[in-house]
């Protein structure tokens, strides 16, 4: 049974955050600088953008989290710290900050940054601003609620959650701390994701079961088909729930993995929805492939297509265009089986059946497809896998936002 509950990232016993605004960004409103401290070390695992060219931090938290461990994380927004020929020093100077003022060393240190790329950043703020932050730590709501709001840039709300579960007949917390709205897409992109559990796992099985849970949960989110430079996803397990430890993939490691799983797939719903510009959350849930890969391919494809994502901005059920980007997906499927509906909280609507139209009413349609949350059903009855895909609709705004974004 797993419940949601507050917290965020504050919610597994033995973390603190916070976040503060040090004047990287111009808006004092805004904060810009979050942290992140556990009282232990904790097992850590991360996967990292896929995008050759890097950002600073990421190289440093590869190399801090070589041997599994980490104890804090340090993030700016405003600023990616990415083509800077200081990258890795401004980067390794904020891990140091960190061990100066929190005790820790900085070899333990996970480091992020998020922003405009190729802009110089002065370690001059983040210092400045070590004092506040650290003096801010603490373990409420409302301490993963600043550090959230500190690794925004272009989203319109922050993005956390927390989930409770039993492993051992001992209550275990997993929290989540979440960014990007933007050049997401494929397989991660200006996505910054945290994540603490209390669970005592090692750092093998939990390296292990984040690379499998981002193959349907981060990997399957689309807004624009961009792929940023400083994308990462940590999660941190402290061990202080007192479960057994996990050492082996036996239930209490599948247990972990829906838990996970619930705390990544919710995040990927609540990046959808807030991609930039974006007024609806696209869902494309696949059905019947005869294979997991063909499942994620099409789904994938489907909630990356433009011409569709344009189409659902506008409460237009051009299913042709589903169609078409299963066609060009790659994915080897019989098209003449392929059914597709379109399904809201207004109702359902069947679009294509055995590959082919069927008569339904516009007029329902555009009802169903004016709703903020579109979901896609896609049947392929080719076989028992199945996988989901999210997205958003492709608006004006975005291209507002992204012809001004270095202003």
């Amino acid at each position: 049974m797993i419940k949601l509950i507050n917290g965020g990232v504050c919610a597994p016993q033995g973390f603190a955050a916070s976040g503060v605004h040090c004047g990287i960004r111009k808006n004092k409103d805004k904060k810009d600088l979050a942290l992140l401290v556990a009282d232990v070390k904790c097992a850590t695992a991360c996967v990292y953008t896929t995008n050759l060219v890097k950002g600073a931090p990421i190289l440093v938290t590869k190399k801090n989290v070589a041997d599994g461990y980490a104890q804090a994380v340090i993030v700016n927004s405003g600023n990616a710290n990415t083509c800077n020929a200081d990258g890795v020093e401004i980067a390794e100077g904020m891990c140091a900050l960190v061990e100066k003022h929190c005790r820790i060393a900085a070899s333990d240190v996970v480091v992020a940054s998020t922003g405009v790329i190729g802009q110089p950043l002065s370690l001059q703020p983040i210092a400045a601003g070590m004092d506040e932050l650290v003096k801010g730590l603490g373990k409420t709501a409302e301490n993963s609620l600043f550090a959230a709001q500190a690794i925004m840039t272009t989203d319109t709300v922050s993005k956390e959650i927390a989930y409770e579960f039993n492993l051992d007949g001992k209550t275990c917390k997993i929290g989540a701390i979440c960014k990007g709205v933007g050049m997401l897409c494929p397989n991660m992109a200006t996505m910054l994701m945290f994540v603490t559990t209390d669970v005592a796992i090692t750092p093998a099985l939990l390296q292990k079961a984040l690379s499998a849970d981002v193959k349907d949960s981060l990997n399957m989110v689309s807004v624009d088909r961009d792929t940023s430079t400083n994308d990462t996803l940590c999660v941190m397990a402290s061990g202080l729930a007192g479960n057994d430890l996990i050492d082996e993939e036996n239930a209490d490691y599948q247990a972990f993995r829906k838990a996970l799983f619930a705390v990544t797939s919710q995040m990927c719903r609540k990046i959808a929805a807030d991609g930039e510009g974006a007024t609806k959350l696209i869902e494309c849930k696949v059905s019947g492939a005869k294979s997991k890969k063909i499942a994620r391919t099409v789904a994938k494809s489907v909630v990356c297509s433009n011409l569709l994502k344009a189409a659902i901005f506008g409460a237009d059920a051009n299913w042709g265009r589903v169609l078409c980007a299963i066609g060009y997906s790659g994915a080897m499927v019989d098209v003449d089986k392929i059914d597709v509906a379109f399904r809201s909280v207004a109702g359902t609507v069947e679009v294509c059946k055995n590959g082919r139209g069927v008569p339904f009413s516009e007029e329902v349609a555009k009802q169903v497809l004016l709703e903020k949350e579109i979901e896609i059903l896609v049947d392929l009855k080719d076989g028992n896998y199945a996988s989901t895909g999210w997205g958003c609709d492709l608006t004006y705004e975005y291209v507002h936002i992204n012809g001004d974004y270095r202003s």
